[in-house]
């Protein structure tokens, strides 16, 4: 904290005023880094707004998670690793799992969407992405193709684009 509260040219007791701790910083870096996805999701344009068929949509959605992820590694990994409780009780996980779940009860012969709402999301992960990415070293357009074909036996589809 001290270090970003140098670079960013305030005391430390602005930065904690600001966001609270190390956590709640790391907070909002990621939730900024989220929202326009979110706003797609809910509003906006194809592949991932409410025009475009369910399906494409939740894989269209992991893709983004996941390449937002692989794009913020070390802040969305830290961000699920704060050790608040459980991470599927957050505030942006429950998101997730909202907008999720809300797109997989549109999936006709789906039958719970719940549970497969959840198993989807653990598939993007942040320690998940990081092992495979990082140790792993798992190439991004690799790990892309790996989700959605994933996603598609989940739902019993074939792949986007495949």
């Amino acid at each position: 904290m001290a270090d970003i509260a140098s670079a960013a040219g305030v005391g430390k007791g602005t930065l904690f005023r600001a966001f609270g701790d190390r956590t709640g910083l790391i907070r909002a870096l990621c939730e900024g880094r989220f929202e326009p996805v979110r706003e797609a999701v809910e509003e906006g344009p194809a592949p991932l707004g409410p025009a475009t068929p369910p399906l494409q949509r939740v894989s269209a959605l992991l893709d983004a998670v996941l390449r937002l992820k692989l794009d913020n590694r070390h802040l969305t990994l830290a961000l699920e690793g704060s050790g608040r409780g459980s991470p599927y009780r957050a505030e942006r996980y429950e998101r997730w799992h909202t907008l999720l779940h809300g797109m997989l009860e549109q999936v006709l012969g789906l039958t719970d969407s719940d549970f497969t709402a959840h198993a989807l999301l653990a598939a993007v992960r942040a320690d998940l992405v990081e092992h495979l990415a990082g140790q792993g070293r798992v190439p991004r357009e690799e790990l892309r193709r790996q989700l959605a074909s994933f996603t598609a036996k989940i739902l019993g589809t074939r792949p986007c684009g495949g």
